[in-house]
């Protein structure tokens, strides 16, 4: 079932079936990373953090005025949320980026009067021009770089598209960025793309979700900002080391939301990659590992996978292992793991969710019906009532047991971009939920 192994305040577990029948050559596991406590006690110190608040500035933003309005409170309240002495930096953005504060390229630490100064610099600002996230990306970088902080988080607030940029740029700008910081973008209004942002978020290792109101910006900054805040390593990696002849067919983050991080490997050593996981705080999160291995003869066991989990440094925080044995047992190889079947499920029902909403916005209906009706059905599977009632504002839904809805004539776009950005977003399998 799974083995544990606990380094500093780190813990790694490993579920799966090892079982696999004569001649199969896939193996899949669901690694748990939880880590707990004060990991690196320094780290609660402020000047081990960075904070850069990206505002969007863009002629639209004051249309209506109360946009721009919600955006000003929203960053106040970022800046509140901020632990004394974190460095921070704020970034208005239009077919530009220029910085707010402070006054000259760099960072300060966050003190009852440098706050009080920046929230007077952003409460005067203005809405006019374009939109390029590219460049508010850039300086974003640049004042990070001015820094030593190991933990440097970054917020994105747009109301619209990236329409002063090409999108070959963007991707040119994304692959320079990668790895400097994390993002948490968020779109609000409904003018925006969420194939965009996601995106950004994704290359960035962080979240995007849609504030469809401007009044509930402040709540949603403020809880951003204090999550960062709760981050205590920076840029720790999942080490797969695999043995001769055996490939890593994909690494993906299952939980809390869904990230393909397979492409973002880095060799580390021979037969060995790291994958990028960013910070952590006390927090769990689940990954889904498949490995590609020789098939052996009935009996033989194999070590198909080593995971370790490493900080920045090189140290191992946790360690964990997958196994194959082959079994000419079919009662033993044709179990399914729950964990993994549950997270196979989970990527599947957000598939199914963006292909159909992409089919719907299409006008193929056909297509559409059958892709929704297959969400509503796994969301009902899985427990994932959140989803279910995203769907059911999207589709009209007849029976979830089989998956069978109808199309709504009308659909909200509110509602329809919601479900999209939240489509990601994963429930936690049975064993979880019920501890927590």
């Amino acid at each position: 079932m799974g083995g544990a192994c606990a380094v500093t305040d780190f813990q790694v577990e490993v579920y799966q079936n090892e079982y696999l029948p004569q001649g199969s050559a896939e193996v899949n596991a669901i690694v748990t990373v939880t880590a707990s406590g004060n990991a690196t006690p320094a780290a609660s110190a402020g000047a081990d953090a960075a904070e850069v608040i990206i505002i969007d500035t863009s002629g639209s933003m004051q249309h209506p005025a109360t946009k721009l309005a919600a955006a000003k409170r929203a960053t106040a309240a970022a800046i509140d949320a901020l632990r004394d002495g974190v460095n921070f930096a704020v970034v208005s953005g239009s077919e530009r980026a220029d910085l707010v504060y402070p006054p000259r390229l760099g960072m300060r630490p966050a003190t009852a009067l440098s706050r009080e100064e920046a929230k007077r610099a952003v409460n005067a600002l203005r809405a006019d021009g374009g939109t390029a996230m590219g460049e508010w990306l850039l300086l974003a970088r640049e004042l990070f770089a001015t820094q030593t902080s190991p933990l440097r988080h970054a917020i994105l607030l747009t109301d619209g598209q990236n329409v002063h940029e090409r999108p070959k740029k963007l991707e040119r700008i994304l692959e320079g960025v990668t790895g400097q910081f994390v993002c948490d973008c968020r779109g609000v209004g409904t003018d925006w793309e969420v194939k965009e942002l996601r995106k950004i978020s994704t290359a960035l290792l962080g979240t995007v979700d849609i504030v469809a109101e401007p009044a509930d910006l402040e709540a949603d900054f403020r809880a951003m900002t204090s999550n960062a805040m709760g981050k205590e390593v920076a840029d720790v990696s999942l080490r797969l080391w695999t043995p001769q002849g055996a490939t890593v067919k994909f690494v993906k983050q299952v939980e809390p939301t869904l990230t393909d991080l397979t492409d973002r490997r880095v060799e580390s050593a021979a037969r060995s990659g790291d994958y990028p996981t960013g910070a952590w705080g006390s927090e769990s999160r689940d990954y889904h590992v498949c490995v590609q291995v020789n098939p052996a003869n009935v009996g033989d066991k194999m070590l198909a996978a080593r995971v370790s989990l490493v900080s920045a440094t090189g140290d191992v925080l946790g360690k964990g292992q997958v196994l194959a044995v082959w079994t000419d047992d079919t009662a033993l190889s044709t179990k399914i793991n729950p964990e993994v079947a549950h997270y196979t499920g989970q990527a599947e029902l957000a598939s199914a969710i963006e292909e159909g909403l992409e089919a719907q916005r299409a006008g193929q209906i056909e297509s559409a019906t059958a892709k929704l009706g297959r969400a509503v059905k796994l969301a009902h599977e899985s427990g994932h009532e959140d989803t279910a009632k995203l769907l059911a504002k999207v589709v009209e839904v007849v029976d979830p047991v089989h998956g069978t809805i109808r199309l709504k004539r009308e659909v909200a776009t509110v509602d329809a971009m919601t479900l999209e950005s939240r489509s990601q977003v994963t429930k936690r399998v049975g064993r979880k939920s019920e501890e927590d």
